[in-house]
């Protein structure tokens, strides 16, 4: 098995090949799937996407594709990695609505060809946005949140009805296991600080239910480098469910405090922000019709902290299972403990508000 790769290729945004994968027989594969695609390959590996292996493809034709699979070997999760979710989504919206999404060409489940379920969509040109495109941001939230599931196909994309009461109870099971994973030292990874007090405020304050197609990963990119790069990319977590989950993890880095040393982007503590968090939440309840100001919107912000918690912590499993797709995955993988108290933060200034 190699890869057709030049480690002198410098594309913005990749590396080399870091997870193998079987050229020969994906090139077989292509050309029998997508009409006019010629070999022999070039293969980059994308520099982020922790959950899922993602590769840039590119044909004696200089025609750019996208595959991203799941990873190999035994998953801590069934539930995690799932790129079938990712496809159903992408081909109902992008077939269906003017949501903005890229072109998907098939989806692959025949472990035959490289172990593990992929598929492929098209490559596009990313675009920045500056703090102005924030409203972009938010109005292309509000446009998802209103498609009508049902009308596209999506009725069993998933329950209409509970989503935090599942994804809460789901996430702290999945924390304990990643917790308990040991590595070749025979380390643990560790829990989340407090997480039983989480859980039981999570419990004793959540909000009323709402449904609608979720993105699940809809946000600035947490840890990149540069503010001003929006990111709609990582389908992986999408579902039927509450909307507000997607508004509070777009608007997260406002709730975030700056960590010297790590890639986080804080906003918490900048002063004078072109604009506040308040101004992009009144924008999203003006368009959707919601009420302003959202009641308890505290819940859904410490929700994210928690489940981005849960993420990193999944990183730092994956790092010690030796299954890390990222070429950061390892700085990643030291915050999870940090962003937990950052939600505990909000848990436990919510709590000292209601006594007063």
């Amino acid at each position: 098995m190699s890869n057709s790769d030049d480690d002198n290729d410098n594309i913005p945004g990749t590396t080399a090949v870091r997870l193998q994968i079987n050229v020969s027989k994906l090139e077989r594969y292509l050309v029998l799937r997508i009409s006019g695609f010629k070999t022999p390959l070039k293969i980059r590996q994308f520099k982020n996407g922790q959950s899922n292996p993602t590769y840039l493809l590119i044909d004696a034709n200089k025609k750019y594709y996208v595959l991203r699979k799941k990873p190999p070997g035994n998953l801590l999760s069934k539930k995690a990695h799932a790129v079938e979710r990712e496809f159903k989504i992408l081909d109902a919206l992008g077939r269906n609505t003017d949501v903005p999404v890229p072109k998907v060409y098939f989806l692959c489940e025949d472990d035959e060809i490289l172990e593990t379920p992929f598929y492929i969509m098209e490559y596009l040109n990313g675009r920045i946005f500056g703090y102005d495109d924030w409203y972009s941001a938010i109005y292309t939230l509000v446009k998802l949140h209103s498609v009508d599931y049902k009308s596209i196909g999506l009725e069993n994309y998933g329950n209409p009805s509970g989503f935090y009461s599942r994804q809460i109870h789901s996430l702290f099971k999945v924390s304990e296991a990643q917790a308990a994973t040991i590595d070749d030292e025979n380390n643990k990874v560790g829990s989340l600080p407090r997480l039983n007090d989480m859980i039981q405020w999570f419990k004793n304050n959540e909000i009323s239910d709402d449904t609608s197609i979720i993105h699940g990963d809809f946000k600035v990119d947490y840890y990149l480098e540069f503010i001003n790069w929006i990111v709609f990319r990582n389908w992986e977590l999408s579902t039927i469910g509450h909307p507000l989950s997607d508004l509070a993890n777009l608007l997260m880095n406002f709730f975030t405090k700056e960590i010297p040393g790590s890639p986080l982007i804080g906003l918490r503590d900048v002063k004078n922000l072109p604009i506040p968090s308040t101004e992009l939440i009144q924008a999203y309840c003006e368009k959707s019709g919601r009420q302003y100001p959202i009641p308890r919107f505290e819940f859904a912000i410490a929700f994210s902290f928690f489940r981005t918690a849960v993420i990193l912590q999944g990183i730092a499993a994956r790092i010690a299972r030796k299954q890390a797709s990222s070429a950061k995955a390892h700085t990643y993988a030291k915050l999870f403990k940090n962003v937990a108290l950052m939600g505990l933060e909000i848990i436990d200034q919510s709590a000292v508000k209601s006594k007063v």
